[in-house]
């Protein structure tokens, strides 16, 4: 079944006030904000250029409504109790590296990825901050103000711009949303052709498959193959198809092409792999769905959003991140990361996790965190950085950044230029009016 993503839940997150290089260029330096200078700026521009593109494909594990990285990779043990919370401190197998005690899948191959504890923006709402994550564009409507409606109908999403650029890689759609679709994940006025394949049920569940994958009882390929003919025969009758019939024909068409492949029934086929692998990956719906996205990337998938609600934490929320947040999102990670290195594909597989935000440091009086969007961290892996890293700092309560900070725009930019993505190429919207793939951010410092 193919739909393109809507709006669900209440989401939160942050805009980044960041200055774009014409307005850095304009005022002469940039050396206010947290001394990113423009002789920096410019250096930065140049690696980029020179940097030999190795991903081929991007696995983004989405934690939806915040997770709270001062419990988990940006640990404060210093603080007082009311900041650091209830959480002990762990080491990790990079020397002078430490995270949460319930992170230690994580802790035991820190040495495969990269922490950013700099990320940052000042944007508290959760669809707005989804919105922002999944289109780099800053939201022009309130939160929640579109809960009921798409929410880009206009932007194309990160996946649909991945996709459109390296196009098919294999046997499988190029952008692929499970286990349903990611907010503003949509291909807005690239149009459907772009759109995610979202596989809409999950994968941990034992009578799990890919809705309408198979042909219908009594429906042999040949009849099958008629009736595609038959369909094409009458497009053809008024000519060329516009609007929704245009769409619609375009959604038709990927969903013959996946049923008549056994290559593509192959890689859903998640119950193939061997117990052993399906419990180093934990017996949780991230768990499975990173499992079910190495399958995907192996069949040539170039994007695939991974949603993970639950981490809005506004209460209580000790017991349920040592319970089930995080051990299953570390376990998830930390199997991924490994399972891909053994494979040969981590070089040419990216993979992120990260939320639209982070909690705030204090903890409420309600024993949970509420949204903090001006500081996160970010676990990053793969596509031929430099592993086993911390990248960037915040202060001693986790509040804010202490070094150059890293915006969503920056993430973009280091995603396009390790996929060998051009961002300067722009696309016409529907009004004429010229949109490039990014406009503004520079690759994360240090990361390559």
């Amino acid at each position: 079944m193919l739909r393109i993503p809507i709006g669900r839940r209440l989401r939160t997150h942050r805009n980044c006030e960041r200055l774009t290089r014409r307005q850095a260029i304009q005022v002469g330096s940039l050396g206010a904000i947290g001394g990113l200078s423009l002789p920096t700026l410019l250096q930065q521009e140049a690696t980029a250029a020179t940097i030999a593109p190795k991903a081929k494909s991007v696995i983004l594990l989405f934690l939806e409504g915040g997770p709270s990285t001062i419990d988990m990779w940006d640990t404060k043990p210093e603080a007082p109790a009311e900041i650091r919370g209830p959480f002990e401190t762990i080491p990790t197998n990079v020397p002078g590296t430490f995270f949460g005690e319930y992170c230690g899948h994580c802790a035991k191959v820190a040495d495969k990825f990269t922490v950013v504890r700099s990320h940052t923006h000042n944007d508290n709402g959760h669809v707005t901050g989804y919105y922002y994550v999944m289109t780099g564009q800053k939201p022009r409507f309130r939160d929640g103000q579109n809960s009921r409606i798409p929410a880009n109908t206009l932007f194309p999403s990160i996946g649909s711009k991945v996709a459109r650029e390296l196009g098919l890689g294999g046997t499988v759609p190029s952008y692929i949303n499970l286990p349903a679709p990611m907010d503003a994940g949509g291909p807005g006025f690239y149009g459907p052709e772009y759109a995610p394949f979202v596989i809409d049920s999950d994968p941990v569940q034992p009578d799990f498959e890919v809705k309408d994958l198979r042909l219908a009882p009594g429906v042999t390929e040949s009849r099958m193959a008629r009736r595609q003919r038959l369909l094409k025969g009458v497009e053809s009758i008024t000519g060329e198809t516009r609007g929704k019939a245009e769409e619609m024909s375009t959604y038709y068409q990927k969903a013959h092409e996946l049923i008549m492949s056994p290559a593509a029934q192959k890689a859903f086929d998640i119950q193939s792999e061997p117990e052993s692998t399906r419990r180093q990956y934990g017996y949780s719906t991230i768990g499975q769905c990173a499992l079910l996205s190495r399958r995907l990337v192996e069949a040539g998938c170039r994007f695939i959003g991974v949603d993970n609600p639950g981490w809005d934490t506004h209460a209580d929320c000790f017991p349920t991140l040592k319970d089930n947040l995080i051990p299953q999102a570390d376990q998830a990670f930390a199997a991924l990361v490994t399972d891909l290195e053994d494979r040969g594909l981590l070089d040419s597989t990216l993979v992120i996790m990260m939320g639209e935000m982070g909690r705030t440091p204090r903890v409420n009086n309600g024993a949970g965190r509420d949204h903090w969007s001006k500081a996160q961290s970010i676990l990053i892996a793969g596509g031929g950085i430099r592993s086993g890293q911390v990248i960037g700092s915040t202060d001693e309560h986790a509040s804010a950044p202490t070094s150059v900070p890293v915006s969503i725009d920056d993430v973009h930019r280091t995603i396009y230029t390790l996929m060998g993505i051009d961002t300067h190429k722009s696309y016409l919207t529907p009004l004429g009016r010229p949109m490039p793939i990014l406009d503004g951010g520079t690759m994360i410092p240090g990361l390559v």
